[in-house]
């Protein structure tokens, strides 16, 4: 009997490690059909057919616009956007040399005098604190924040601050600048927004309250995914908790885009695709045109691609539900980033 109860239970292990080898390979095959045909370059300029030329020529002279991430990839290509259309840009960069170099570049191309580098890690909370602490003194308003600057590092690295690299950038770090911004956000309502640059990839990753992968080997790729769909999760947190403030939250895929990040940190994906990713550029489209567009044509809280409105969610990929855990997870932020003291 008691081989008998061993041998059933060993079957029903291997059953279950079965069915999770299959559920992986199914979303894998799901996210990667769907990516290689709307994520690519080939895909964006099918999709900019129906693009309205006009939704991106508005001009926003006074406006001020803070954008991480700034002095390269997709940060760079919205620095520089929004510099051509008259905004005063707060490039937000951990590199002095490097933002220094991209500020000339954008002040050169644009001819706009009004774009500004801010050093500021934003691994680090203490510097994010101190970043927003100087803009407030000022009593800049902030119209627009893009929340760009990203990571995806493949080793498990804890900051000085004792947080787990990739979540410090991608979740801790987005959470308190905009948490930040805010009063400064309530300065130019009805018309201050705020746009999270999510990734695809959180298609493949269910909410989670593990943050810093805790659990289980580390992997970086899967914690990058989780933590951008923290991002979009907090999207709709952020928009139902300040809709009365006059401030609006969107965040957004800028699709499968040829960027220093990307090569560096998926060089076989990079790779593989190459000739078929798309430019920083068409990647901040969408970033700028979600910048630009008034405020009666977008949905607070949503995600977009390709100027539309997306589903959050592809079928087979088991993360329909899981934003329920976002309560949590936001007073965890909220403790993790001392905004409370």
């Amino acid at each position: 009997m008691g081989i008998s109860w061993r041998s059933s239970n060993v079957d029903m292990l291997v059953e279950i490690l079965l069915y999770l080898t299959m559920l992986t390979l199914t979303i894998t095959t799901a996210f990667g059909c769907y990516g290689y045909l709307n994520f690519t370059k080939s895909a964006f300029l099918e999709h900019s057919k129906k693009f309205n030329p006009e939704d991106t020529e508005t001009k926003i002279e006074g406006k001020n616009c803070v954008v991480t991430g700034a002095n390269s990839g997709l940060g760079y290509a919205t620095a520089e956007g929004l510099a051509s259309r008259g905004a005063t840009v707060y490039m937000v960069c951990r590199s002095k040399e490097r933002g220094e170099a991209a500020l000339s570049e954008i002040v050169s191309k644009t001819g706009n005098q009004n774009v500004h580098l801010e050093v500021c890690d934003l691994s680090s909370v203490s510097d994010i604190k101190s970043f927003a602490s100087k803009l407030s003194s000022k009593n800049v308003p902030v119209h627009v924040l893009v929340n760009n600057a990203g990571l995806l590092e493949h080793k498990q690295i804890t900051t000085s601050e004792g947080f787990e690299l990739n979540f410090s950038v991608n979740v801790l770090g987005t959470f308190t600048m905009t948490e930040l911004m805010v009063p400064l956000l309530e300065k130019t309502a009805p018309d201050a927004r705020v746009i999270t640059v999510s990734s695809g990839g959180m298609y493949t990753a269910p909410l989670t309250t593990d943050l810093q992968f805790v659990n289980g080997n580390f992997n970086g790729a899967e914690q990058y995914a989780r933590n951008k769909r923290v991002q979009v999760a907090l999207t709709e947190k952020w928009s139902d908790l300040y809709k009365g403030k006059g401030i609006s939250f969107y965040s957004m895929h800028p699709g499968w885009a040829e960027t220093p990040g990307v090569a560096k940190s998926l060089p076989s994906f990079n790779k593989s695709l190459s000739g078929k990713l798309r430019t920083s550029e068409e990647g901040a489209d969408t970033i700028i045109w979600l910048a630009l567009q008034p405020k009666e044509k977008l949905v607070s809280g949503a995600f977009y691609f390709d100027r539309a409105e997306t589903p959050k969610h592809l079928m087979f990929t088991a993360t329909r539900g899981t934003h329920s855990l976002i309560d949590p997870i936001m007073d965890t932020l909220r403790t993790l980033s001392r905004l409370s003291e």
